[in-house]
């Protein structure tokens, strides 16, 4: 069909589905499903019933592309008309219908796994456009439990040999994604070859949960604590311009714009969309524009240059739970802050005691380029913004 998904297109930032142009037969099949695709390789041939796709065959054999191993050609009837169904191949990827006869939106790759699995396609939700099944959703799918009904009596049940073996040792191989050979050569490469330092400071929030919820009466946009930490961290730089650097070898250049990455944990690795000139925007404007980039992230249309160019970057784990850890530099930055949960902590008041809230931050610096006093006083500097959240918007 002329919307079927062929193959999707992995990139070290997303994945795109390729969708085909013109409906038709699946007359040659040059990259079985579930393998990668050289460049400029046929992946397939479509077209009418009977034609003849030699020439194009021969060709990518003459320019050292290898062909698959059999061809599948359409089958004679007995009355010497060629028939117009798919090769077997073309089965393993044909549509499925769902339970009430509506069409299942699946990349082939999707349909294969499922097929291996012996999984149900039409009982994974699908994360993809318009809710089209893609591989993670195979992957991640968990079948449902069976009902009572469909558990066997235990007069069925046949009984437990003594001394059987009760586990088995197994595993399973999964290649690395484009994404994840980035990740992993980026900041391997940040790790090892960028002398990191690490600075922890804690911020009393009290004051940005009370200023926070009356800056969500009236903000168009709903503003999170991590877009308080982004407007913070954005003002900061301003008075800390030498944490808004980049090392270049021969030279640091000390960047005059402020871009911040936002990282964002996606099913494959990790990305990070950009706020572009966060220190000059309003909070409800960041909050805003964070959404848009993380509703692209999920949905896999975010562009390049929505996730590059950044000058420094924030990583919050503190929806997750996590109190306090430490990140690695996301080049070509020269520091990335983590930020931990907002924990509940009893302090020394006057003679008594009293309950308030605390944050742990910790800020990861390249030591070439940021040094030990520029980052202490670059947190201060976060510090009173957030304990004193009013100053952010003078």
């Amino acid at each position: 069909k002329a919307d079927d998904s062929l193959a999707e297109v992995e990139t070290d930032k997303a994945t795109m589905d390729v969708v085909g142009y013109e409906e038709g037969t699946l007359l040659y099949i040059g990259v079985e499903a579930g393998k990668a695709a050289k460049i400029n390789e046929i992946i397939a041939i479509v077209g009418k019933p009977g034609t003849d796709v030699s020439a194009f065959v021969e060709a990518e054999k003459k320019g050292g592309q290898a062909a698959p191993k059999t061809e599948n050609k359409p089958e004679e009837k007995q009355d010497g008309q060629k028939s117009a169904e798919t090769p077997q191949q073309n089965k393993e990827t044909a549509q499925s219908s769902s339970a009430d006869g509506g069409r299942v939106k699946a990349s082939p790759l999707a349909k294969k796994l499922a097929a291996d699995k012996g999984i149900d396609i039409s009982q994974v939700p699908g994360s993809g456009d318009g809710g089209r099944i893609v591989k993670k959703d195979v992957d991640s799918y968990v079948p449902a439990a069976k009902t009572k009904e469909e558990v066997p009596k235990a007069a069925d049940a046949k009984p437990v040999q003594p001394f059987a073996q009760t586990g088995q040792e197994s595993y399973e191989d999964i290649p690395n994604s484009q994404m994840r050979k980035t990740i992993a050569r980026r900041l391997g490469e940040s790790k090892f070859q960028a002398p990191h330092f690490y600075l922890t400071m804690e911020i009393n929030m009290d004051n940005s949960i009370r200023s926070r919820k009356s800056i969500n009466e009236i903000s168009p946009a709903k503003v999170s604590f991590n877009d308080l930490v982004i407007k913070a961290c954005a003002m900061a730089l301003r008075q800390h311009p030498a944490v808004n650097s980049s090392w270049r070898g021969d030279f640091i250049r000390m960047n005059k714009h402020v871009h911040i990455g936002s990282a964002v944990a996606v099913p494959d690795g990790l990305m990070v969309p950009v706020i572009r000139f966060a220190d000059q925007k309003s909070l409800s404007q960041i909050a805003s524009d964070a959404s848009q980039l993380y509703e692209k992230v999920r949905n896999k249309k975010i562009t390049p240059e929505e996730y590059s160019g950044n000058t420094f970057t924030v990583s919050n784990l503190g929806m997750m739970d996590i109190e306090q850890f430490t990140a690695i530099i996301n080049p070509p930055d020269s520091a990335i802050l983590a930020v931990g949960a907002i924990k509940e902590k009893v302090v020394k008041k006057g003679d008594g005691f009293a309950v308030t809230n605390v944050m742990k931050v910790t800020l990861s610096c390249d030591h070439r380029s940021v040094d030990g006093a520029v980052g202490a006083a670059f947190l201060q500097t976060v510090k009173a913004f957030l304990e004193n959240p009013v100053t952010m918007l003078v």
